[in-house]
């Protein structure tokens, strides 16, 4: 175990000669609540947690993190976390600035901003980002891909970024683009956060005015009719729509709609990024039936981004993904059965990918399998040890396998050992190679030290 008390004692102090934020060792008083991810499934216990307020203080503590050989862990809301942080933890969340360029459409964003920061800074120029939940921070979201209610339209998020301001291993800081160290530029337009510590991106923003969008329930009792009718559909569906089709068991909490409430239902999501896309989805209303509870309309993109309501607290998740290339009935038959049967899992999403996500232009990142054109994701809430959650979704994954393609998508992916699944085999291995030239001792973690 890396946090001993000597160990942490050594970097933490070496850690305060130079840096300007908090540095917090075990047994300080915030240590226990600042340590945690969104994640609760883990238990990370770093030997040294350090709060960055600047680009200089990033570059201290990946510094000080090679010197005394302690991997190093960096999160802003920890969405993205999936491993325990046992050297030192790196926080970003003090580091929030947003700047909006509206004549060249671009935002610069530091490390800890969420999305919501950007939306709302972009919203009155009529600009929007490629952006994922409001309550999600934008570096890990971008890194991994970016799959949001715009992909379809624009593209993934890492298809936007124009250049990143890191500090690389060896503590300095530099600016990548597809001029400057153009290796790590491609690198980080997917691939993740183990080549850099990333104090800044920039990215492009998009025109939105009004959009079409909603979610609205329905009665259970249609599931399979409907299911078949989206893939159907979705084989024509427009660019300008993003949709997806879910089991979902809503919860017995008397805040909720009664019309819905404790039960299962089946959900559809639309954002359409034009206001007259309402027609478009029309063949899928129509499937679905008479809806129980929701709706769909004209909204800004922010009022939009923002209808889901309040971003989920941390919890204790089990998710698991698979992308697919085709979905036959007999998947279909088996997201149904499967969402009867687990009543701890509370959503299988279909989605359909596609659109602009699966066109890759020369000197896009590593942003893999942009050719599968649907996932299926079971996830469920693991806060109770006796509900059965892990085996369920588990127990999910071994069904859908027989008709998935055993590939994967890194923003939804939680476990580590899936990891090189979201990527060709071509990219991986130049992910490898980029990752030895510039992280030779795995400041930023083990990832890609060895080729699958």
């Amino acid at each position: 175990m890396i946090a001993t008390t000597t160990y942490a004692r050594t970097a933490a102090s070496d850690l305060e000669r130079s840096f300007h934020g908090a540095v917090l060792r075990p047994g300080d008083d915030r240590y226990d609540a600042e340590r945690l991810s969104w994640y609760r499934t883990i238990d990370p216990r770093p030997a040294v947690i350090a709060e960055a307020t600047s680009r200089s203080d990033v570059a201290v503590a990946v510094r000080v993190a090679r010197e005394h050989g302690l991997p190093l862990t960096i999160q802003s809301t920890g969405h993205g976390t999936i491993s325990p942080a046992e050297g030192m933890l790196l926080r970003t969340s003090l580091m929030a600035g947003v700047e909006i360029d509206p004549g060249r459409r671009l935002a610069r964003v530091e490390p800890g901003a969420l999305w919501s920061d950007v939306i709302a800074a972009a919203a009155p120029y009529g600009l929007a980002p490629l952006s994922g939940t409001p309550a999600v921070g934008v570096v890990g979201y971008t890194l991994g891909g970016g799959a949001g209610w715009l992909s379809r339209t624009h593209g993934y998020a890492a298809d936007s970024l124009t250049a990143a301001e890191i500090v690389t291993s060896d503590g300095e800081v530099r600016r990548v683009d597809g001029e400057r160290h153009p290796d790590l530029y491609w690198a980080l337009r997917g691939g993740g956060g183990a080549f850099a510590a990333v104090t800044a991106l920039e990215f492009y923003l998009y025109p939105v005015g009004q959009v079409w969008s909603g979610l609205t329930m329905y009665p259970f009792d249609r599931a399979a009719s409907a299911l078949a009718a989206y893939r159907d559909w979705s084989a024509t569906e427009p660019d300008v729509l993003n949709t997806s089709v879910t089991a979902m068991r809503v919860p017995p909490m008397p805040q909720l709609p009664e019309e819905v409430r404790g039960r299962l239902v089946l959900a559809l999501r639309v954002f359409g990024s034009e206001p007259n896309a309402a027609g478009l989805a029309e063949p899928l209303t129509a499937a679905a039936g008479e809806p129980l509870f929701g709706g769909f309309g004209e909204l800004t993109f922010a009022d939009a981004a923002h209808a889901a309501g309040p971003p989920p607290p941390p919890m204790a998740a089990r998710q698991h993904i698979d992308l697919v290339r085709e979905v036959p009935d007999a998947l279909l038959d088996t997201v149904v059965e499967a969402a009867e049967e687990s009543p701890a899992v509370m959503a299988i999403e279909l989605r359909h990918w596609g659109g602009a996500m699966a066109r890759s232009a020369p000197g896009h990142g590593p942003v893999g399998h942009r050719d599968l054109p649907y996932s299926v994701v079971a996830t469920a809430v693991d806060s109770d040890p006796d509900s059965g959650a892990a085996d369920q979704v588990a127990s999910i994954a071994d069904r859908v396998r027989p008709y998935a393609s055993g590939l994967t998508f890194r923003n939804f992916e939680t476990d580590p050992a899936r990891m090189s699944a979201a990527y060709t085999a071509e990219d991986y291995a130049r992910l490898t190679q980029i990752k030895t030239a510039w992280d030779p001792d795995g400041v930023f973690g083990p990832e890609f030290e060895e080729e699958r």
